[in-house]
Protein backbone atom coordinates (compact mmCIF):
# COMPACT_ATOMS: atom_id res chain seq x y z
CA UNK A 1 0.00 0.00 0.00
CA UNK A 2 1.33 3.44 -0.92
CA UNK A 3 2.01 6.01 1.82
CA UNK A 4 -0.85 8.16 0.50
CA UNK A 5 -3.39 5.34 0.81
CA UNK A 6 -2.03 4.42 4.24
CA UNK A 7 -2.48 7.97 5.51
CA UNK A 8 -5.96 8.12 3.97
CA UNK A 9 -6.90 4.94 5.86
CA UNK A 10 -5.48 6.49 9.03
CA UNK A 11 -7.64 9.60 8.53
CA UNK A 12 -10.75 7.44 8.12
CA UNK A 13 -9.81 5.48 11.26
CA UNK A 14 -9.27 8.71 13.22
CA UNK A 15 -12.69 10.04 12.16
CA UNK A 16 -14.31 6.79 13.28
CA UNK A 17 -12.51 7.08 16.64
CA UNK A 18 -13.88 10.59 17.17
CA UNK A 19 -17.47 9.65 16.32
CA UNK A 20 -17.16 6.44 18.34
CA UNK A 21 -16.07 8.33 21.46
CA UNK A 22 -18.89 10.83 20.93
CA UNK A 23 -21.44 8.00 20.81
CA UNK A 24 -20.09 6.50 24.02
CA UNK A 25 -21.56 9.49 25.86
CA UNK A 26 -25.08 8.05 25.78
CA UNK A 27 -26.22 4.63 26.92
CA UNK A 28 -28.45 4.02 23.89
CA UNK A 29 -25.60 4.68 21.43
CA UNK A 30 -22.68 3.32 23.47
CA UNK A 31 -22.61 -0.12 21.84
CA UNK A 32 -22.72 1.36 18.35
CA UNK A 33 -19.95 3.76 19.30
CA UNK A 34 -17.83 0.89 20.55
CA UNK A 35 -18.35 -1.00 17.28
CA UNK A 36 -17.55 2.12 15.26
CA UNK A 37 -14.29 2.62 17.16
CA UNK A 38 -13.44 -1.05 16.71
CA UNK A 39 -13.99 -0.70 12.96
CA UNK A 40 -11.65 2.28 12.94
CA UNK A 41 -8.99 0.26 14.74
CA UNK A 42 -9.44 -2.62 12.27
CA UNK A 43 -8.89 -0.24 9.35
CA UNK A 44 -5.78 1.17 11.04
CA UNK A 45 -4.35 -2.30 11.69
CA UNK A 46 -5.00 -3.49 8.13
CA UNK A 47 -3.42 -0.34 6.68
CA UNK A 48 -0.37 -0.81 8.91
CA UNK A 49 0.01 -4.49 8.04
CA UNK A 50 -0.21 -3.68 4.34
CA UNK A 51 3.13 -1.88 4.53
CA UNK A 52 6.24 -3.68 3.32
CA UNK A 53 9.23 -4.79 5.36
CA UNK A 54 7.30 -6.24 8.28
CA UNK A 55 8.05 -9.53 10.04
CA UNK A 56 4.64 -11.09 9.49
CA UNK A 57 5.47 -14.31 11.33
CA UNK A 58 6.07 -12.47 14.59
CA UNK A 59 3.09 -10.20 13.96
CA UNK A 60 0.77 -13.16 13.37
CA UNK A 61 2.03 -14.86 16.52
CA UNK A 62 1.49 -11.69 18.52
CA UNK A 63 -2.00 -11.18 17.11
CA UNK A 64 -2.98 -14.77 17.85
CA UNK A 65 -1.64 -14.66 21.41
CA UNK A 66 -3.21 -11.28 22.10
CA UNK A 67 -6.55 -12.36 20.65
CA UNK A 68 -6.64 -15.48 22.81
CA UNK A 69 -5.77 -13.56 25.97
CA UNK A 70 -8.22 -10.77 25.13
CA UNK A 71 -11.14 -13.09 24.40
CA UNK A 72 -10.56 -15.14 27.53
CA UNK A 73 -10.17 -12.04 29.70
CA UNK A 74 -13.36 -10.48 28.32
CA UNK A 75 -15.37 -13.69 28.67
CA UNK A 76 -14.18 -14.72 32.11
CA UNK A 77 -13.95 -11.37 33.90
CA UNK A 78 -16.66 -10.71 36.46
CA UNK A 79 -18.36 -7.32 36.42
CA UNK A 80 -17.02 -6.70 39.91
CA UNK A 81 -13.50 -7.17 38.56
CA UNK A 82 -13.96 -4.76 35.64
CA UNK A 83 -12.09 -1.88 37.38
CA UNK A 84 -9.08 -4.13 37.93
CA UNK A 85 -9.22 -5.20 34.27
CA UNK A 86 -9.29 -1.57 33.14
CA UNK A 87 -6.26 -0.87 35.33
CA UNK A 88 -4.41 -3.79 33.73
CA UNK A 89 -5.30 -2.54 30.24
CA UNK A 90 -3.91 0.88 31.13
CA UNK A 91 -0.76 -0.70 32.49
CA UNK A 92 -0.08 -2.92 29.50
CA UNK A 93 -0.73 0.02 27.18
CA UNK A 94 1.97 1.94 29.02
CA UNK A 95 4.33 -1.04 28.86
CA UNK A 96 3.74 -1.36 25.11
CA UNK A 97 4.70 2.31 24.63
CA UNK A 98 7.82 1.82 26.72
CA UNK A 99 8.87 -1.19 24.65
CA UNK A 100 8.20 0.64 21.37
CA UNK A 101 10.44 3.51 22.45
CA UNK A 102 13.16 1.18 23.66
CA UNK A 103 12.99 -0.96 20.51
CA UNK A 104 13.31 2.12 18.28
CA UNK A 105 16.35 3.22 20.26
CA UNK A 106 17.98 -0.17 19.81
CA UNK A 107 17.16 0.00 16.09
CA UNK A 108 18.91 3.35 15.80
CA UNK A 109 21.87 1.96 17.72
CA UNK A 110 22.10 -1.05 15.41
CA UNK A 111 21.85 1.01 12.21
CA UNK A 112 24.43 3.50 13.46
CA UNK A 113 27.04 0.92 14.49
CA UNK A 114 29.97 1.12 14.70
CA UNK A 115 29.49 4.92 14.90
CA UNK A 116 28.53 6.23 18.33
CA UNK A 117 24.83 6.56 17.67
CA UNK A 118 24.28 9.40 20.10
CA UNK A 119 26.67 11.47 17.99
CA UNK A 120 24.79 10.63 14.78
CA UNK A 121 23.62 13.98 13.31
CA UNK A 122 21.02 12.18 11.16
CA UNK A 123 18.80 11.52 14.21
CA UNK A 124 17.03 14.74 15.26
CA UNK A 125 16.68 15.82 18.87
CA UNK A 126 12.89 15.47 18.55
CA UNK A 127 13.30 11.70 18.11
CA UNK A 128 15.24 11.46 21.38
CA UNK A 129 12.56 13.59 23.05
CA UNK A 130 9.76 11.33 21.78
CA UNK A 131 11.60 8.19 22.89
CA UNK A 132 12.21 9.65 26.35
CA UNK A 133 8.56 10.65 26.73
CA UNK A 134 7.32 7.23 25.59
CA UNK A 135 9.47 5.29 28.06
CA UNK A 136 9.02 7.73 30.97
CA UNK A 137 5.23 8.04 30.76
CA UNK A 138 4.82 4.40 29.73
CA UNK A 139 6.95 3.07 32.58
CA UNK A 140 5.19 5.16 35.22
CA UNK A 141 1.79 4.13 33.81
CA UNK A 142 2.73 0.45 33.85
CA UNK A 143 3.81 0.11 37.47
CA UNK A 144 1.22 2.59 38.71
CA UNK A 145 -1.53 0.62 37.00
CA UNK A 146 -0.26 -2.70 38.34
CA UNK A 147 -0.33 -1.29 41.86
CA UNK A 148 -3.82 0.15 41.24
CA UNK A 149 -4.90 -3.30 40.05
CA UNK A 150 -3.54 -4.80 43.26
CA UNK A 151 -5.32 -2.23 45.43
CA UNK A 152 -8.63 -2.66 43.61
CA UNK A 153 -8.47 -6.45 43.78
CA UNK A 154 -7.35 -6.41 47.42
CA UNK A 155 -4.14 -8.31 46.65
CA UNK A 156 -1.95 -5.41 47.82
CA UNK A 157 -4.42 -3.91 50.31
CA UNK A 158 -6.69 -1.00 49.51
CA UNK A 159 -5.45 1.42 52.18
CA UNK A 160 -3.23 4.39 51.44
CA UNK A 161 0.37 3.70 52.49
CA UNK A 162 2.15 6.74 53.88
CA UNK A 163 5.67 6.80 55.33
CA UNK A 164 7.80 9.59 56.77
CA UNK A 165 9.54 11.86 54.25
CA UNK A 166 7.46 10.31 51.46
CA UNK A 167 7.03 13.56 49.58
CA UNK A 168 10.73 14.31 49.87
CA UNK A 169 11.62 10.88 48.48
CA UNK A 170 9.16 11.29 45.62
CA UNK A 171 10.45 14.79 44.87
CA UNK A 172 14.07 13.62 44.78
CA UNK A 173 13.13 10.71 42.54
CA UNK A 174 11.25 13.06 40.18
CA UNK A 175 14.29 15.35 40.10
CA UNK A 176 16.53 12.40 39.23
CA UNK A 177 14.15 11.40 36.43
CA UNK A 178 14.22 14.93 35.01
CA UNK A 179 18.03 14.94 35.08
CA UNK A 180 18.18 11.58 33.31
CA UNK A 181 15.56 12.79 30.83
CA UNK A 182 17.49 15.96 29.99
CA UNK A 183 20.80 14.11 29.85
CA UNK A 184 19.44 11.57 27.40
CA UNK A 185 17.73 14.11 25.13
CA UNK A 186 20.48 16.75 25.15
CA UNK A 187 23.54 14.59 25.81
CA UNK A 188 24.32 13.90 22.13
CA UNK A 189 27.78 15.23 21.38
CA UNK A 190 28.30 16.33 24.97
CA UNK A 191 28.41 13.16 27.05
CA UNK A 192 29.93 9.80 26.27
CA UNK A 193 27.57 7.40 24.52
CA UNK A 194 27.78 4.87 27.34
CA UNK A 195 26.85 7.61 29.80
CA UNK A 196 23.84 8.68 27.76
CA UNK A 197 22.67 5.08 27.43
CA UNK A 198 23.09 4.66 31.18
CA UNK A 199 20.94 7.74 31.70
CA UNK A 200 18.32 6.15 29.43
CA UNK A 201 18.25 2.99 31.54
CA UNK A 202 18.11 5.13 34.67
CA UNK A 203 15.15 7.00 33.18
CA UNK A 204 13.29 3.71 32.73
CA UNK A 205 14.10 2.51 36.24
CA UNK A 206 13.11 5.84 37.77
CA UNK A 207 9.81 5.94 35.88
CA UNK A 208 8.94 2.40 36.97
CA UNK A 209 9.71 3.24 40.59
CA UNK A 210 7.83 6.56 40.49
CA UNK A 211 4.70 4.79 39.25
CA UNK A 212 4.72 2.65 42.40
CA UNK A 213 5.50 5.48 44.82
CA UNK A 214 2.91 7.76 43.22
CA UNK A 215 0.01 5.31 43.65
CA UNK A 216 1.15 3.95 47.02
CA UNK A 217 -0.25 6.85 49.13
CA UNK A 218 -3.62 6.81 47.34
CA UNK A 219 -6.46 5.00 49.11
CA UNK A 220 -9.16 2.85 47.56
CA UNK A 221 -11.78 5.60 47.86
CA UNK A 222 -9.83 7.70 45.35
CA UNK A 223 -9.36 4.90 42.84
CA UNK A 224 -11.94 6.22 40.32
CA UNK A 225 -9.76 9.32 39.87
CA UNK A 226 -6.57 7.26 39.66
CA UNK A 227 -8.07 4.95 37.01
CA UNK A 228 -9.08 7.96 34.89
CA UNK A 229 -5.64 9.57 35.29
CA UNK A 230 -3.78 6.37 34.41
CA UNK A 231 -6.02 6.00 31.38
CA UNK A 232 -4.97 9.49 30.30
CA UNK A 233 -1.29 8.71 30.84
CA UNK A 234 -1.54 5.51 28.79
CA UNK A 235 -2.95 7.58 25.94
CA UNK A 236 -0.16 10.16 26.19
CA UNK A 237 2.43 7.38 26.19
CA UNK A 238 0.84 5.91 23.06
CA UNK A 239 0.89 9.31 21.36
CA UNK A 240 4.60 9.68 22.21
CA UNK A 241 5.22 6.19 20.79
CA UNK A 242 3.41 7.30 17.64
CA UNK A 243 5.87 10.16 17.23
CA UNK A 244 8.73 7.71 17.75
CA UNK A 245 7.71 5.46 14.87
CA UNK A 246 5.99 8.21 12.81
CA UNK A 247 2.57 6.53 12.93
CA UNK A 248 -0.18 9.11 12.51
CA UNK A 249 -3.10 6.99 13.69
CA UNK A 250 -1.25 6.06 16.90
CA UNK A 251 -0.63 9.75 17.56
CA UNK A 252 -4.31 10.60 17.02
CA UNK A 253 -5.63 7.65 19.04
CA UNK A 254 -3.22 8.33 21.89
CA UNK A 255 -4.13 12.01 21.94
CA UNK A 256 -7.85 11.17 22.04
CA UNK A 257 -7.39 8.77 24.95
CA UNK A 258 -5.08 11.19 26.75
CA UNK A 259 -7.45 14.15 26.44
CA UNK A 260 -10.63 12.22 27.26
CA UNK A 261 -8.93 10.60 30.25
CA UNK A 262 -7.78 14.00 31.52
CA UNK A 263 -11.27 15.47 31.12
CA UNK A 264 -12.72 12.50 33.01
CA UNK A 265 -10.13 12.98 35.75
CA UNK A 266 -11.18 16.60 36.16
CA UNK A 267 -14.85 15.56 36.28
CA UNK A 268 -14.07 12.99 38.99
CA UNK A 269 -12.17 15.55 41.07
CA UNK A 270 -15.00 18.04 40.70
CA UNK A 271 -17.48 15.38 41.82
CA UNK A 272 -15.49 14.99 45.05
CA UNK A 273 -14.83 18.74 45.39
CA UNK A 274 -11.11 18.05 45.58
CA UNK A 275 -8.12 19.06 43.51
CA UNK A 276 -5.99 16.50 41.70
CA UNK A 277 -2.92 17.25 43.90
CA UNK A 278 -5.08 16.63 46.97
CA UNK A 279 -6.15 13.24 45.59
CA UNK A 280 -2.58 12.28 44.70
CA UNK A 281 -0.74 13.56 47.74
CA UNK A 282 -3.16 13.79 50.69
CA UNK A 283 -2.87 10.13 51.72
CA UNK A 284 -6.64 9.95 52.16
CA UNK A 285 -7.61 6.56 53.55
CA UNK A 286 -4.36 5.89 55.40
CA UNK A 287 -6.23 5.72 58.70
CA UNK A 288 -7.60 2.24 59.34
CA UNK A 289 -11.10 3.42 60.22
CA UNK A 290 -12.42 6.79 61.31
CA UNK A 291 -15.70 8.48 62.01
CA UNK A 292 -17.19 10.66 59.34
CA UNK A 293 -16.86 13.85 61.37
CA UNK A 294 -17.61 14.41 65.05
CA UNK A 295 -18.10 11.49 67.40
CA UNK A 296 -21.15 9.54 66.30
CA UNK A 297 -23.82 8.83 68.87
CA UNK A 298 -26.62 6.32 68.75
CA UNK A 299 -26.69 2.98 67.07
CA UNK A 300 -27.50 1.37 63.77
CA UNK A 301 -31.01 -0.05 63.87
CA UNK A 302 -31.74 -3.24 61.93
CA UNK A 303 -35.03 -4.05 60.21
CA UNK A 304 -36.49 -7.27 58.90
CA UNK A 305 -37.39 -7.90 55.27
CA UNK A 306 -41.05 -8.02 56.25
CA UNK A 307 -40.85 -4.57 57.88
CA UNK A 308 -39.05 -3.19 54.84
CA UNK A 309 -41.68 -4.67 52.53
CA UNK A 310 -44.57 -2.93 54.34
CA UNK A 311 -42.80 0.44 54.03
CA UNK A 312 -41.93 -0.08 50.36
CA UNK A 313 -45.42 -1.36 49.58
CA UNK A 314 -46.88 1.92 50.81
CA UNK A 315 -44.28 4.12 49.08
CA UNK A 316 -45.24 6.28 46.10
CA UNK A 317 -41.66 7.32 45.25
CA UNK A 318 -38.44 5.31 45.67
CA UNK A 319 -34.85 6.24 44.85
CA UNK A 320 -32.30 3.43 44.60
CA UNK A 321 -28.68 4.49 45.23
CA UNK A 322 -26.23 1.78 44.11
CA UNK A 323 -22.61 1.40 45.19
CA UNK A 324 -19.84 -1.15 45.01
CA UNK A 325 -21.78 -3.46 47.36
CA UNK A 326 -24.27 -4.04 44.55
CA UNK A 327 -21.42 -4.97 42.23
CA UNK A 328 -19.84 -7.36 44.71
CA UNK A 329 -23.13 -9.16 45.26
CA UNK A 330 -24.00 -9.14 41.54
CA UNK A 331 -27.37 -7.80 42.63
CA UNK A 332 -28.14 -5.57 39.64
CA UNK A 333 -30.65 -7.99 38.08
CA UNK A 334 -32.46 -8.47 41.41
CA UNK A 335 -32.50 -4.69 41.87
CA UNK A 336 -34.04 -4.27 38.42
CA UNK A 337 -36.73 -6.83 39.32
CA UNK A 338 -37.47 -5.03 42.58
CA UNK A 339 -37.73 -1.74 40.69
CA UNK A 340 -40.22 -3.29 38.24
CA UNK A 341 -42.35 -4.61 41.13
CA UNK A 342 -42.33 -1.20 42.81
CA UNK A 343 -43.44 0.41 39.56
CA UNK A 344 -46.20 -2.17 39.13
CA UNK A 345 -47.30 -1.27 42.65
CA UNK A 346 -47.69 2.37 41.63
CA UNK A 347 -44.39 3.82 42.84
CA UNK A 348 -42.12 6.12 40.84
CA UNK A 349 -38.65 4.54 40.76
CA UNK A 350 -35.38 6.34 40.06
CA UNK A 351 -31.75 5.25 40.25
CA UNK A 352 -29.43 7.94 41.61
CA UNK A 353 -25.88 7.63 40.27
CA UNK A 354 -22.98 9.44 41.91
CA UNK A 355 -20.03 10.14 39.56
CA UNK A 356 -17.53 8.32 41.81
CA UNK A 357 -19.73 5.43 42.97
CA UNK A 358 -17.97 2.11 42.52
CA UNK A 359 -14.33 1.54 41.65
CA UNK A 360 -14.11 3.27 38.28
CA UNK A 361 -15.95 6.02 36.38
CA UNK A 362 -19.33 4.83 35.11
CA UNK A 363 -19.17 1.57 37.07
CA UNK A 364 -22.79 1.73 38.26
CA UNK A 365 -24.06 2.77 34.85
CA UNK A 366 -22.45 -0.30 33.29
CA UNK A 367 -23.97 -2.64 35.88
CA UNK A 368 -27.46 -1.20 35.57
CA UNK A 369 -27.27 -1.18 31.78
CA UNK A 370 -26.33 -4.87 31.94
CA UNK A 371 -29.57 -5.45 33.86
CA UNK A 372 -31.56 -3.48 31.22
CA UNK A 373 -32.55 -0.69 33.59
CA UNK A 374 -34.15 2.02 31.39
CA UNK A 375 -31.78 4.89 30.76
CA UNK A 376 -34.56 7.36 31.58
CA UNK A 377 -34.64 6.10 35.18
CA UNK A 378 -30.94 6.88 35.75
CA UNK A 379 -30.56 10.25 37.46
CA UNK A 380 -27.38 12.20 38.03
CA UNK A 381 -26.70 13.64 41.46
CA UNK A 382 -27.60 17.21 40.43
CA UNK A 383 -30.97 16.06 39.08
CA UNK A 384 -32.08 13.89 41.99
CA UNK A 385 -30.95 15.97 44.98
CA UNK A 386 -33.61 18.71 44.60
CA UNK A 387 -36.42 16.14 44.89
CA UNK A 388 -34.94 13.94 47.65
CA UNK A 389 -37.04 15.72 50.28
CA UNK A 390 -40.19 14.41 48.58
CA UNK A 391 -38.97 10.81 48.26
CA UNK A 392 -40.70 8.26 50.48
CA UNK A 393 -37.88 5.70 50.54
CA UNK A 394 -34.19 5.82 49.60
CA UNK A 395 -32.56 2.40 49.21
CA UNK A 396 -28.77 2.60 49.60
CA UNK A 397 -27.08 -0.55 48.28
CA UNK A 398 -23.48 -0.79 49.35
CA UNK A 399 -22.67 2.90 48.90
CA UNK A 400 -20.84 4.72 51.69
CA UNK A 401 -19.05 8.04 51.15
CA UNK A 402 -21.37 9.22 48.36
CA UNK A 403 -24.32 9.38 50.82
CA UNK A 404 -22.47 10.33 54.02
CA UNK A 405 -24.13 13.46 55.54
CA UNK A 406 -20.85 14.30 57.29
CA UNK A 407 -19.60 15.61 53.94
CA UNK A 408 -22.17 18.40 54.32
CA UNK A 409 -22.37 18.98 58.08
CA UNK A 410 -18.99 18.18 59.65
CA UNK A 411 -16.06 20.46 58.83
CA UNK A 412 -13.54 18.12 60.47
CA UNK A 413 -14.63 15.19 58.28
CA UNK A 414 -12.01 14.12 55.68
CA UNK A 415 -14.63 14.29 52.91
CA UNK A 416 -16.17 17.60 54.01
CA UNK A 417 -17.30 19.59 51.00
CA UNK A 418 -17.68 16.58 48.73
CA UNK A 419 -21.02 16.68 46.88
CA UNK A 420 -23.19 13.73 47.92
CA UNK A 421 -26.56 12.26 47.07
CA UNK A 422 -28.84 13.60 49.81
CA UNK A 423 -30.30 10.27 50.89
CA UNK A 424 -30.68 11.69 54.41
CA UNK A 425 -33.40 14.02 53.10
CA UNK A 426 -35.68 11.12 52.18
CA UNK A 427 -38.48 10.24 54.58
CA UNK A 428 -37.15 6.71 55.16
CA UNK A 429 -33.78 5.16 54.33
CA UNK A 430 -32.97 1.47 53.95
CA UNK A 431 -29.24 0.76 53.89
CA UNK A 432 -28.06 -2.63 52.64
CA UNK A 433 -24.72 -3.68 54.12
CA UNK A 434 -22.89 -6.91 54.85
CA UNK A 435 -21.92 -5.76 58.34
CA UNK A 436 -21.33 -2.78 60.59
CA UNK A 437 -17.84 -1.91 59.34
CA UNK A 438 -16.74 1.22 57.50
CA UNK A 439 -16.69 1.51 53.74
CA UNK A 440 -13.78 1.19 51.30
CA UNK A 441 -12.41 4.61 52.27
CA UNK A 442 -12.39 3.79 55.99
CA UNK A 443 -15.05 6.32 57.03
CA UNK A 444 -18.09 5.42 59.12
CA UNK A 445 -21.29 6.70 57.52
CA UNK A 446 -23.41 8.98 59.72
CA UNK A 447 -26.45 8.14 57.60
CA UNK A 448 -26.64 4.71 59.21
CA UNK A 449 -27.18 6.24 62.67
CA UNK A 450 -30.13 8.49 61.80
CA UNK A 451 -33.54 7.74 63.30
CA UNK A 452 -35.06 7.45 59.83
CA UNK A 453 -32.52 4.82 58.71
CA UNK A 454 -32.97 1.07 59.02
CA UNK A 455 -30.22 -1.41 58.22
CA UNK A 456 -30.83 -4.52 56.13
CA UNK A 457 -27.80 -6.67 56.88
CA UNK A 458 -26.54 -9.42 54.63
CA UNK A 459 -25.56 -10.05 51.03
CA UNK A 460 -27.23 -7.41 48.84
CA UNK A 461 -28.46 -9.90 46.27
CA UNK A 462 -30.03 -12.13 48.93
CA UNK A 463 -31.62 -9.13 50.63
CA UNK A 464 -33.11 -7.70 47.44
CA UNK A 465 -34.24 -11.17 46.33
CA UNK A 466 -35.98 -11.51 49.70
CA UNK A 467 -37.79 -8.22 49.16
CA UNK A 468 -38.83 -9.42 45.70
CA UNK A 469 -40.20 -12.61 47.25
CA UNK A 470 -42.19 -10.55 49.77
CA UNK A 471 -43.85 -8.58 46.96
CA UNK A 472 -44.60 -11.72 44.95
CA UNK A 473 -46.04 -13.62 47.91
CA UNK A 474 -48.40 -10.73 48.67
CA UNK A 475 -50.00 -10.90 45.23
Amino acid sequence: MSPALTNLAYIVAAILFVFGIKMLGRAETARSGNRLSALGMLIAIVATLAQSGLAYTWIAAGLALGAIIGVLAARLVRMTAMPEMVALFNGFGGLASLLVGWAELEKILHLSAPVYFFHNPVVPTFTWLAIALAVAIGGMTFTGSILAWGKLSGKFGSKAVVFSAQRIVNSLLLLAILVAFAGFVLGSGILASTTVYGLFLGLIAGALLLGILAVLPIGGGDMPVVIALLNSLSGLAAAAAGFVIFNNVLIVAGALVGCSGLILTIIMCKAMNRSLPNVLFSGFGAVEESAGGDTITGEMKAASLEDAYYVLEAASSVVIIPGYGMAVAQAQHAVKELGDLLEANGATVRYAIHPVAGRMPGHMNVLLAEADVPYEQLCEMEAVNPIMGTVDVAIVIGANDVVNPAAVTEKNCPIYGMPIINAHHARTVFALKRGKGAGFSGLVNQLYFLDKTRMLYGDAKSTVTGLVAEFKSAR
